[in-house]
């Protein structure tokens, strides 16, 4: 009698899925590309909105129980100011493309991080990060600059930083400085009132413009001819209409 032919089954094969290193390198792609979207997406919008606030305002704010600030277009600004604002943190505002390196190899040989940084990282700091020193945020503003410099023109860059910059405690943009320290709008400021504001940007909350020291008068002589300087010399075309 015949033996009835048994059918053997044939294993069933398990799905192997991608090992755990080639999942994780997906995932990691995929969160980039997302922050990059959304990184380039603020920057686009910056260019055409003007931000409602900043990070240390916010803070400052809470802190103060409320802040000074009024925006104006840089067409309300008087023409002296930019220039002056650019003589006295970034001379060669026009000729870079968002870090100057000239300036960066000084600032190393002299062991100073001061003058190394330009309007446009000021203005990527003040925007889009937080003040403070740790490397996660000169990372980020290394990376933003040069995008915000290749979609923002030269004059809005210097418009935003004109609005969101710190002249005293609590007061903020050009505005609101020049009615707080002289009584006038940003339109009517004058070269030596210009000059002045500009001259308490990096330190504003210990250096007074309507109360100078005389190491404000000293650098507001030297910023009101450096602002005369690229005004003649081109390098403030960039940025005047």
């Amino acid at each position: 009698m015949a033996r009835k032919a048994t059918s053997k089954k044939k294993p069933v094969k398990k799905s192997v899925g991608l090992p755990w290193r080639k999942r994780l390198r997906r995932w990691v792609l995929r969160a980039v590309s997302v922050v990059f979207l959304v990184v380039v997406a603020l920057v686009v919008l910056g260019a055409l909105i003007n931000p409602p606030t900043t990070a240390y305002m916010f803070s400052e704010g809470r802190r103060l129980g409320g802040v000074k600030q009024t925006w104006v277009s840089i067409d309300r600004v008087a023409p002296v100011m930019a220039r002056s604002a650019v003589a006295a943190e970034d001379a060669n505002f026009c000729h870079h493309w968002g870090f100057d390196l000239a300036a960066i190899k000084l600032a190393i040989e002299q062991g100073s991080s001061r003058g190394a940084s330009t309007i446009s990282q000021q203005t990527v700091k003040n925007v889009y990060l937080w003040h403070g020193r740790l490397w996660v945020r000169k990372a980020a503003e290394a990376l933003i600059t040069p995008l915000v410099e290749a979609v923002w023109s030269k004059r809005r860059i210097i418009e935003v930083y004109l609005n969101i910059a710190e002249f005293d405690e609590g007061v903020f943009g050009v505005e609101a400085a020049a009615w707080h320290y002289f009584g006038v709008a940003a339109a009517d400021l004058s070269a030596t009132q210009a000059a002045r504001l500009a001259a308490i940007l990096p330190s504003p909350k210990t250096r007074s413009a309507s109360n100078p020291s005389d190491y404000v008068r000293k650098r507001t002589r030297q910023i009101r001819d450096g602002a005369a300087t690229i005004s003649r010399d081109g390098r403030a075309a960039c940025f005047e209409s």
